[in-house]
């Protein structure tokens, strides 16, 4: 029987089986655990989500997955998700023992024969978001509710034309408003998170629309001279705050956009844009500057 990983615990606080089956929907091409057969696991390692609906979905299945008496290993930072863990997985019917290291708790404990994942499974997966009328799921980017970033930056996206892309499409939220334009001609959806990808082919009923579950900073096959690309770039990887990854999007949109293609974009206003794109693009317009962020028109 095969052993599962999900993540990338780190490796001074759990120990990695060697040959695990990724299970992470943050890792492209990664195997999806909601469709692994249960008891088909002989081991799981997981670092767990710090989000509580999230995190409880992913130990539910992971737990459904492991064969009965199965090995399982939870680790989460202490302030994210780690001191709930004992609780959580006991309401889920395991007898756990619990350590710490490295301002991670540590639990572990043999799958139970009889598990109690119901309600954590129904909570945590795919739903219809009647308030937004879209598809989502606990631990997608802003699951459930539009965030202030794309909000702002949908009052200020002009009808656009041929071919483009969203980088970071999250539900689809940008891309919904894009294809409102009958001069679309195709629109690439792009984002790391399966979960992502999946809600967002729910809510695109579009043959103008591709997708792909990749990281933005990875090169796609022509995936070149578009004339549009929008995007509320992130700026966090693993929770932590990380400068590059939100300009490595802005370097990847100046690579792909042809002469005079426009890049509209939301940024936080504490992000230093400005020194990054000057080079990459012969107009930058800011378009307004609010409640935190800025919105910017740049031409190719």
């Amino acid at each position: 029987m095969t052993a599962g990983i999900y993540g990338k615990p780190p490796s001074d606080v759990v120990e990695t089986p060697a040959g695990a089956v990724q299970f992470s929907p943050l890792m492209p091409g990664s195997s999806e655990l909601e469709k692994q057969a249960e008891g088909s696991l002989a081991s799981m390692t997981l670092l767990a989500p710090p989000g509580t609906l999230e995190r409880r979905y992913t130990i539910a299945l992971a737990l459904r997955a492991l064969a009965p008496g199965g090995a399982f290993v939870a680790a989460a930072p202490k302030d994210q998700g780690g001191t709930r863990l004992r609780k959580e997985l006991q309401a889920f019917g395991c007898t756990i023992e619990e350590s710490a290291r490295r301002h991670h708790r540590i639990v572990t404990c043999p799958r139970p024969e009889r598990l109690q994942i119901d309600e954590a499974v129904a909570e945590g997966g795919p739903q219809r978001l009647s308030d937004l009328g879209l598809w989502s799921q606990p631990g997608v980017f802003s699951w459930d509710r539009l965030d202030a970033g794309s909000a702002l930056l949908l009052d200020y996206i002009p009808a656009l034309s041929g071919r483009g892309a969203d980088f970071g499409c999250g539900l689809g939220v940008l891309a919904h408003a894009v294809l409102k334009s009958p001069a679309v001609a195709q629109l690439t959806l792009i984002d790391i998170d399966r979960r992502a990808i999946q809600a967002a082919q729910h809510n695109l009923d579009d043959p103008r629309v591709r997708f792909h579950w990749t990281d933005v900073r990875d090169p796609i096959a022509d995936l070149t001279q578009l004339d549009f690309v929008v995007m509320n770039a992130p700026f966090h990887d693993a929770g932590s705050e990380d400068r590059g990854l939100a300009l490595n999007f802005v370097r990847r949109a100046a690579d792909v956009l042809r002469t005079g293609g426009a890049c509209w974009l939301t940024a936080n206003r504490h992000l230093p844009y400005e020194a990054a794109m000057a080079p990459l693009f012969k107009r930058v317009n800011l378009k307004i500057e609010t409640a935190g962020y800025k919105i910017y028109e740049a031409i190719k």
